[in-house]
């Protein structure tokens, strides 16, 4: 099921990674590069599209056993802002499997994540100095920081049923929520299990660990329907929301470090499924919904069980949201008929809150998250099987273009209809579902789709390279 990624150019897979702007074919390499477009242009019968190892920084795959649906990363204590390859990430992931009692949660450490470190634009050289350094300075310059392959140590809890969303606290990441498909949201305390691995080098089997049973600290049965929606606030350590399919969201405030005063009494405005869920990353008691019944819900808990403001946001299901925590005006919403569109809530008593609309993507919106390093950048994710980076500061620049092509001395043939806020695209994962950013690794994007995980560092996000580097 995994693919290894260890030689991308030998790859055989379609669709494997890509950058805007950027595409290979070894039959024609006389031929400028054509950029490829996903959902527009059509692979002629024995073509196939191979990954492009300078459109990354880092590029690995892996898998934990069966798919997941939903992943977190999990906050930790090396390091605030990590620029140095190789990389350690800690993460927990809810499993699909095949049959109800063989899911569990996956408390995972992957570390040695190798990567390059490469400048923005390529210095000035001759053209006959690059063809000649071309099979070995430019080895070396490309040679990976951290050497290896990445080392996957996991530990397995046993879950009833499957999971179809899972969140850490912000806080004490070892403070984990869980919603399953049984109607049941679960509280767990994993610092064992995060303890072990943080003391563990490489004895831990790749996937093979047993699994282990382990009581929850809350099980809560009060949803009517299984959900997907659930948020831990960033403000209050412990607080919680979780929506289900019936439309009901319930409060969870913490009277202790492991337990909660669950209200049993729901918030209810939406007419259809609550999607997912985010609270106000500035006002404690706020915080935002999306349903199936198109709309977004903002919410006071102090202000009792309905909506402060109802916004009418997209034409099919509201899926995701994510709210901006650099720049806490700033609302994002994906939906199922591929759209996914930006809000300035300082707007919306003046009607017309929208200030970015999309229509890139043809497939539903499966996931939206905001870079916690740029308050202008957002990743998306989409059934299209495309998981794209988006910079909502950059215009188009016809001047800029020209003395870059210019400076490149090769025709860049971008097509004219991308989106000029389009920072990058990554294919290869079937199925895509969830994505997060490392909140400490600068520029690092971790996915989940039906054929497992990627980890990703896009060449072109400025701050994922070393400050002396460049």
């Amino acid at each position: 099921m995994v693919r290894s990624l260890k030689n991308p150019k030998k790859a055989k897979r379609k669709n494997k990674g890509g950058k805007k702007g950027e595409g290979s074919s070894n039959e024609v390499p006389s031929l400028p590069a054509k950029v490829w477009q996903p959902g527009v242009d059509k692979l002629e019968e024995g073509e196939e599209l191979q990954c492009d190892p300078s459109a990354y920084n880092s590029l690995h795959a892996f898998h934990i056993g069966w798919p997941c649906l939903s992943f977190d990363v999990l906050r930790d204590s090396l390091g605030l802002v990590r620029t140095e390859f190789p990389h350690t990430v800690y993460c927990v992931a809810g499993t699909q499997a095949e049959k109800s009692s063989w899911n569990s949660i996956g408390i995972f450490k992957l570390s040695n994540i190798s990567g390059k470190r490469r400048d923005m634009v390529p210095d000035k050289k001759g053209d006959e100095t690059d063809m000649d350094s071309d099979s070995s300075d430019s080895d070396e310059e490309e040679e990976e920081a951290g050497s290896g392959t990445p080392v996957l140590q996991l530990r397995k809890v046993f879950h009833e049923g499957c999971v179809n969303r899972i969140r850490a606290m912000t806080q004490n990441p070892h403070i984990v929520a869980s919603w399953g498909d049984t109607g049941h949201v679960q509280v767990w305390d994993f610092s064992s299990h995060l303890n072990a691995l943080a003391e563990s080098e490489s004895d831990l089997s790749h996937g093979a660990s047993a699994v282990s049973n382990q009581s929850p600290l809350v099980k809560f049965g009060g949803h009517k329907d299984e959900g997907y929606a659930i948020d831990w606030s960033p403000l209050v350590p412990g607080r919680l929301v979780s929506g289900d399919c019936k439309n009901c969201i319930h409060l969870w405030e913490p009277t202790s470090g492991t337990t909660w005063n669950i209200d049993a009494n729901p918030f209810v405005g939406h007419s259809a499924s609550v999607e997912d869920l985010q609270w106000s990353p500035t006002e404690p008691s706020v915080f935002a919904s999306c349903s199936v019944d198109g709309s977004i819900g903002i919410w006071d808990i102090r202000v009792g069980k309905s909506p402060a403001t109802t916004i009418k946001a997209h034409k099919a299901d509201v899926n995701v949201i994510s709210w901006n925590r650099l720049a806490s005006c700033m609302l994002a919403s994906g939906s199922d008929d591929g759209t996914f569109s930006i809000r300035d809530l300082r707007l919306l008593k003046e009607g017309d809150a929208v200030v970015a609309h999309f229509e890139y993507h043809k497939h539903p919106i499966t996931s939206v998250e905001w870079s916690p390093h740029e308050p202008s950048t957002v990743a998306v994710s989409s059934s299209d099987n495309q998981l794209t980076i988006w910079d909502l500061s950059l215009e188009r620049d016809e001047e800029e273009e020209a003395e870059f092509k210019a400076k490149m001395k090769e025709e860049v043939n971008a097509p004219t209809d991308l989106p000029p806020q389009l920072l990058f695209v990554h294919q290869g994962q079937k199925d895509l579902k969830e994505l997060h950013w490392h909140s400490q690794i600068p520029g690092m994007v971790i996915s989940t789709a039906a054929d497992g995980f990627n980890i990703l560092m896009p060449s072109n996000i400025e701050n994922a390279l070393p400050a002396n580097d460049a």
